[in-house]
């Protein structure tokens, strides 16, 4: 499953953003900046390595414990009542059918983590970021979850846990994930984008709305 407007109904990092406004940490530029940076992924046109270095700046030096702690009370208050209930009981079905359950997300561990946990879902490939003696270094280990760099993360997690993406369920939402869901067996296309609706409509491809 993917993250954001797919389990989740909205994107998180705007969910985030607003978290940080609220406690005093950000300001109406820093919304703005990652509102552009949101309309660029959507037309999937993001220079993604380049964006997460610029939103990573204000991590660096900060202790992994204080985003975890942060990514907690954020998933409570902010993230919770959006999660689609019909993504729930696709979780749900897929688990009852003894499928192994994955959230494959371009966003940080720390921010997918709290969702798995609710949903009972076991496995999260996501964007890791660079950690030296317990802080964080403002970079992120590559590859990220973006584009073709989803299919890495998704084929390493197939290796870990004796699976095939060829005989896998993908849903998402974003052209962004077009080289995923043309890797597994079952593409599911969830609230998509313009373009990803135009797609799998010519491609037979299932279309929810959750």
């Amino acid at each position: 499953f993917d993250m954001d407007r797919t389990l989740v109904r909205v994107d998180t990092a705007t969910l985030y953003v607003r978290y940080r406004r609220d406690v005093g940490e950000a300001n109406w530029r820093d919304a703005a900046r990652v509102a552009w940076w949101m309309l660029q992924y959507t037309l999937g046109v993001i220079d993604a390595e380049r964006v997460a270095e610029q939103a990573l700046e204000s991590f660096k030096g900060k202790r992994v414990t204080w985003l975890e702690d942060t990514c907690r009370v954020w998933f409570t208050d902010y993230v919770l009542s959006h999660v689609a209930d019909a993504g729930r009981a696709a979780v749900a079905r897929h688990e009852a059918e003894g499928d192994v359950l994955a959230i494959v997300t371009g966003s940080t561990p720390y921010a997918a983590l709290p969702l798995a946990r609710e949903l009972g879902i076991p496995h999260v490939a996501a964007t890791r970021l660079e950690v030296d003696d317990g802080c964080f270094t403002g970079r992120v280990t590559k590859p990220m979850g973006y584009g073709h760099g989803k299919v890495v993360l998704a084929e390493g997690l197939a290796a870990a846990h004796d699976f095939s993406l060829a005989e896998s369920t993908f849903y998402s939402d974003s052209i962004t994930d077009l080289p995923l869901l043309e890797r597994v067996k079952t593409p599911v296309v969830v609230n998509p984008d313009r373009r990803l609706r135009r797609v799998a409509k010519r491609r037979g491809w299932r279309i929810e709305t959750w």
